[in-house]
């Protein structure tokens, strides 16, 4: 059977994924590799460049005996570093957490809502999106500080007797994440339930589970693809957040986003920091990669 041939505007439909994904990711990161690569510099920009579109060929081929890899060297020796890693995987993992169980419930409800309720369902939780992200950051340190609404409402049920100190600790840092995210992990949620053959559920009634059993065993392991979706979408950009731990978080709230920017911006070490960009990257990968691994061996499965 002969393939058709597809048309100059078909390719380019196709090809046009692949373009923004060239100029959009793989080329910003190719320049971060680069500068990783390069010598601190007291210059503008801060870097000595290794490699330049004036060398040509064979002058990138001799350059390549002459790369520097003293910032991936320093990363390993400063626990700085490490310690930021550790920092971010650790609130970004209970964070995510804490929005799985917090957004499971209301996607299950707006699922098996009534019909014309799921638009203004989809809508409230939406809605925050219409808010400017950086106000509503700040919206919870005044919600937040040992002066702020909720230690004023708390003391005066007379549930404390003293501010609870959240404010500037790596508790409200979690808190303005999942609060944050809490749409990224709802939407996928919610259209992984909401596709799902009510008949499996009353099949397994009929043969006897109870609605417990009928959860762990049916409506659970058939969402299993919104939850990882979920999870990708709330965990990788909270392990590189920088809003959040920078407002709400203290000074010992070491997550490798504020690191960053203190070699970007305040320390001006720009290779130190396209080095820590392009390991944090290696270190993200690793989720994808076992996300894709799971999704292709579900579709081999069920095939």
């Amino acid at each position: 059977m002969m393939r058709r041939r597809l048309t100059l505007g078909e390719r380019a439909v196709l090809a046009a994924p692949y373009l923004w994904l060239i100029l959009f990711f793989i080329a910003p990161m190719g320049l971060i590799a680069k500068i990783s690569l390069s010598r601190p510099a007291e210059a503008r920009p801060p870097y000595e460049p290794v490699f330049s579109l004036t060398d040509g060929l064979a002058g990138a081929v001799e350059k390549l005996r002459m790369l520097n890899f003293d910032s991936y060297k320093y990363l390993a020796q400063d626990w700085l570093y490490f310690d930021s890693y550790l920092t971010s995987l650790a609130i970004a993992g209970v964070a995510t957490a804490l929005t799985l169980l917090i957004a499971y419930p209301f996607a299950l409800a707006m699922a098996r809502a009534p019909q014309r309720a799921r638009p203004m369902l989809i809508g409230l939780a939406i809605a925050p999106f219409w808010t400017s992200f950086l106000i509503r950051v700040y919206a919870w340190i005044a919600l937040l500080k040992d002066e702020g609404l909720i230690n004023h409402a708390l003391m005066a049920l007379h549930l404390i007797e003293a501010p609870l100190g959240i404010y500037a600790t790596n508790t409200a840092v979690v808190i303005g994440i999942v609060y944050s995210y809490l749409p990224f992990m709802l939407l996928p949620l919610y259209s992984a339930l909401e596709k799902q053959d009510t008949t499996l559920r009353e099949a397994a009634a009929d043969l006897g589970a109870t609605p417990a059993q009928v959860f762990w065993r049916v409506t659970l392991p058939l969402s299993r693809a919104g939850v990882v979706a979920g999870c990708l979408l709330v965990f990788i950009p909270a392990v590189g957040e920088f809003v959040i731990p920078d407002l709400l978080g203290g000074s010992d709230t070491l997550m490798i986003g504020r690191t960053l920017w203190n070699d970007f911006f305040a320390n001006r070490d720009w290779p130190a920091a396209s080095a820590a960009a392009i390991l944090l990257l290696l270190l993200l990968l690793g989720p994808l990669f076992l996300a894709e691994r799971a999704r292709l061996r579900t579709e081999g499965d069920a095939s």
